[in-house]
């Protein structure tokens, strides 16, 4: 019997195989996790809607898949409620005894994981691969694996066979995010506008509520504010809370304050979305945050923490750096862009005097659409959302 690709998301139609989670010969059970596979937006985990044994494994690491696609061969099996009801370990002993009576074929150990270079580097060198004790991901055999078993003579070997260049396929989230960044680049019509802005009052405030959300179990830094700040502004200046349907030539204006944040992982960037930020208080916001976070890091994400985006905020200052010019995220008209914040001198009337005083400082950078957004609403904007960074009290004065 065939297992065909399910639906994995609405008006997703084709996908890219990342793994296999089980393997040739293998008995499986009803919702048992079967591939992973990654859509334009997240990894998406593919769960059994049979019970039998796998026969034919048809797509492979790296395969551009489509919804419908035969990608699993298996032959139906019935387990019985005696079996059923028996300890792990001798189901799995009962079943093996099962398939060895009742087929003629023979099962070949799993050929030893490994990428074609490091096979090719084996072959050419003379390695077992079967011998290799593999330390990548599912026991794949890498290249400094072959290194810790060759003898002096291959060792030389080795050497003389150093590509010069290294080149790797591009897929998974590095594609998915080559092909989003693409569209936005081809789509939208960027500009960006930075400003200046004091923060020695939201450092203090965040400094003092960190002992609050300590108390709570909760790490709270700054992104919780600058949501509210966000969203304090976008209610004066909506068109920046908008959205473009290019096909029908309209600009959809969003009721929802759904805040995309950039989390950087180690396979590249993604974006979990924060729903109804104006519903919510600062510290649950930093719990969601951090959720979220650690979520994308270990690929936990489903596909509607990434959905329903209406405007994103990234926060660029984590790693360093003055200012940058963030990319907006297709189909949305604006993202804005958080720095470090640092000491910097400032001049500053004091009794009627100029004098040079010490404060924290740092750069905000917002990116639009120019098709939708003018200059000076986008720079209206900024001076509102600043007027909030710079006096965080007067979050007390709005519902937000």
């Amino acid at each position: 019997m065939e297992f065909k690709l399910p639906e994995v998301g609405e008006g997703i139609y084709e996908v890219e195989f990342v793994k296999w989670c089980i393997k040739l010969g293998e008995i499986v059970n009803y919702d048992q996790p079967l591939c992973e596979v990654m859509t334009d937006k997240a990894t998406v985990e593919i769960s059994a809607t049979f019970q039998g044994k796998v026969e034919q494994l048809h797509v492979q690491e790296g395969d551009q898949v489509k919804v419908g696609q035969v990608i699993l061969g298996f032959e139906l099996s019935i387990v019985s409620n005696e079996i059923q009801e028996q300890p792990f370990e001798k189901i799995e002993a009962d079943a093996s005894s099962i398939l060895v009576e009742e087929s003629s074929k023979f099962v070949f150990p799993r050929p030893a994981l490994a990428a074609p270079s490091v096979r090719k580097l084996a072959w050419e060198a003379g390695i077992d691969l079967a011998q290799v004790q593999g330390t990548g991901p599912q026991g794949r055999v890498l290249k400094e694996d072959l290194l810790k078993v060759i003898t002096p003579h291959q060792a030389a070997f080795f050497e003389e066979k150093q590509p010069v260049l290294k080149r790797e396929p591009l897929r998974g989230l590095r594609k998915a995010i080559s092909e989003k960044m693409r569209l936005s680049k081809d789509r939208v019509a960027h500009f960006t506008y930075v400003e200046g802005a004091d923060a020695t009052r939201l450092v203090e405030l965040k400094n003092q509520a960190k002992l609050i959300a300590a108390e709570h179990g909760i790490k709270l830094t700054y992104l919780p504010f600058i949501m509210k700040f966000m969203v304090a502004a976008l209610k004066e200046y909506p068109i920046l809370n908008s959205s473009l349907d290019e096909e029908k030539g309209e600009l959809i204006y969003h009721n929802e304050y759904n805040i995309g944040l950039s989390v950087q992982i180690e396979e590249g960037l993604t974006v979990p979305i924060i729903k109804k930020v104006d519903q919510k208080s600062i510290l649950q916001i930093a719990k969601e945050i951090e959720e979220k976070v650690q979520q994308a890091r270990h690929k936990k994400l489903a596909l509607e923490d990434l959905q329903g985006g209406t405007i994103t905020l990234t926060n660029i200052g984590s790693i360093g750096g003055l200012f940058a010019t963030p990319i907006v995220h297709y189909p949305e008209v604006a993202i804005l862009g958080l720095s470090r914040i640092f000491r910097n001198p400032v001049v500053r009337v004091i009794n009627g005097k100029e004098r040079v005083v010490i404060r924290d400082w740092t750069y905000l950078s917002l990116s639009s659409d120019h098709r939708v957004i003018d200059g000076a609403i986008g720079a209206q904007f900024m001076k509102l959302f600043i007027k909030y960074f710079e006096n965080p009290s007067l979050l007390l004065l709005n519902v937000i």
